[in-house]
């Protein structure tokens, strides 16, 4: 893949309007999803992009790993193991009846498309996508069952949506399957998945706990989800599992394994690679999209979008089909334990949140481009345009129309998280007064210091112990929003005179960068 002097003019131009529609994003509040799918529909239509066809294998294995690593690191562990049985319905039963609709209403609709190639379709557009619908979500103040939920499903259904791609693809290129082959192989690509996941990350974590540099943890972090998944694939089993497996594991035990500026760094470069990963996906499809469109010309712009408008809806059906039933049996198995409240409401918001992206994007770019026997892979131009299709569908009509379905059906957050919040936070402060005392009889600490953090502590206990007290006047909370208001005043005047020394050349940037962490440090310290 070569590129000219004018192909490297529009490829800055593509990065430079990539950013410009993460800042509209934040500036319109819409989930960058939404806007990037828009985005890379727009690609499509800019003269003079370049013909871009890169290995199909290349997309797969060098985006994946790290965005089912870094979704499952920061998976709340106890959330899939309180929701496992509504997680297992939407993760399998779900997928694979989605597999099945999709795939009956491609093959019947569109005459020369093959069973095997509808197949690959239902399980390609299978997976949700947890960056929008968990951005919304958490952005509309949804109930944090819900939320968990929706990122659980999304986890987890990516192993059985691209198991199932696997086995589809392979009869496609082999021309050949087997129904109990596929069944026997299905279940040692979960288990031997797993176990390579877990393998990998006992590994890592014995590593980690004996290292101490920041950059070098975070470089491993990042890696992480490669060293499970490409053994896992040499081994023939899902690397998909074993990313996903480790990165739970990961997320787990790696508080404990690290130090705060390691955690602090770690989190930013994740956020980071999150953002720069979906737009690199989405910029792909809006470079490959001519490419795709100029093969479909044969049918007419009416029929590709009447394919994608009836396969949308065949994804969203089934997902109403599958979801508002299960949603009531769950309820009902859950009766003796922390029930789903108002399983009607939330049957149709988790119905409501199915919305496809980066995972069904990267599945779809890595369709090869022939099979064993060396003829074009079949439809493979059609397969990527029907769910880029679904993903502009699903993320457009659904995410943008959430909001309202949220309002319509008035479900509100129980505050669980934020209890649970002011208890841990509690918690650390009487533990730290416990700490004070003991070490009250030190030689190296001094009284007025003492004193000090005592006051500091205790104010902080009574604070936090207040939230628990229905008859607080909220007196407590009124100081302490005042005082970390005055702090952040006193805070922002000693940013300011670092940087004034810095204008006038008195320190350099290497020393007001170090002073300003550490004046940002103490004021997220402060959460009011």
């Amino acid at each position: 893949m070569t590129f000219s002097a004018d192909d490297s003019l529009v490829l800055v131009a593509l990065l430079l309007a990539v950013a410009l529609l993460l800042i509209a994003a934040q500036l319109v509040r819409v989930p960058y999803p939404i806007l990037l799918v828009l985005g890379g529909l727009g690609l499509s239509f800019v003269p003079g992009i370049p013909e871009i066809q890169l290995a199909p294998d290349l997309v797969l294995i060098a985006v994946l790993p790290p965005l089912l690593y870094g979704a499952a690191f920061f998976t709340s562990l106890r959330d899939l193991r309180e929701n496992a049985g509504a997680i297992s319905l939407l993760a399998v039963g779900l997928v694979l009846t989605t597999v099945l609709a999709v795939a009956a209403v491609a093959h019947f609709l569109i005459a020369d498309l093959s069973w095997q190639g509808a197949f690959v379709l239902g399980a390609v557009v299978s997976p949700t996508d947890p960056t929008a619908a968990a951005a919304i979500a958490e952005r509309l103040g949804l109930p944090r069952r819900i939320i968990a939920l929706v990122e659980g499903e999304s986890l987890v259904n990516d192993g059985t949506a691209l198991v199932a791609y696997k086995f589809a693809v392979a009869a496609v290129v082999t021309g050949s399957f087997s129904l109990a082959d596929a069944a026997g192989s299905f279940l040692l690509n979960v288990v031997g998945g797993i176990a390579i996941g877990l393998g990998i990350g006992y590994l890592i974590r014995q590593l980690r706990r004996r290292l101490d540099d920041p950059p070098l943890e975070i470089t491993i972090s990042l890696l992480s989800g490669y060293f499970a998944y490409l053994p896992a694939q040499a081994a023939g089993v899902s690397g998909v599992l074993a990313a996903v497996t480790v990165g739970v594991y990961m997320g787990w035990h790696t508080p404990e394994l690290t130090s705060a500026q390691t955690r602090l760094q770690g989190i930013a470069v994740w956020e980071i690679l999150f953002f720069v990963l979906n737009a690199l996906l989405f910029a792909l499809i809006g470079l490959q999209l001519p490419v795709i469109l100029d093969a479909l010309s044969g049918r007419s712009t009416a029929t590709l979008i009447g394919y994608a408008a009836a396969v949308t809806a065949a994804v969203i059906a089934a997902r109403f089909l599958w979801v508002v039933p299960g949603t009531y049996l769950t309820a009902l198995y859950r009766r003796q334990r922390r029930p789903i409240q108002e399983p009607g409401k939330a049957s149709i918001l988790l119905s409501w949140s199915g919305m496809r992206g980066a995972v069904s994007l990267a599945a779809a770019l890595a369709i090869p481009l022939t099979t064993d026997a060396g003829h074009p892979f079949p439809n493979r131009p059609l397969i990527i345009f029907l769910t880029f299709g679904v993903i502009l569908g699903t993320l457009v009509l659904q995410g943008l129309t959430l909001p309202v379905v949220v309002k319509a059906l008035g479900l509100e957050d129980e505050g669980r998280t934020e209890k649970e919040e002011s208890k841990a936070r509690l918690y650390a402060a009487e533990a730290a007064l416990a700490r004070l005392e003991e070490l009250a009889e030190e030689d190296w600490v001094r009284e007025d210091t003492l004193e000090r953090l005592r006051g500091l502590f205790g104010f902080r206990r009574e604070r936090f112990r207040s939230r628990f007290d229905p008859e607080s006047d909220g007196a407590v909370e009124d100081r302490s929003t005042a005082f970390q208001r005055l702090m952040r005043e006193l805070l922002d005047a000693e940013r300011n005179a670092v940087f004034e020394l810095r204008r006038n050349r008195r320190i350099d940037d290497t020393v007001m960068r170090r002073v300003v962490r550490d004046l940002d440090l103490e004021e997220a310290r402060l959460d009011g």
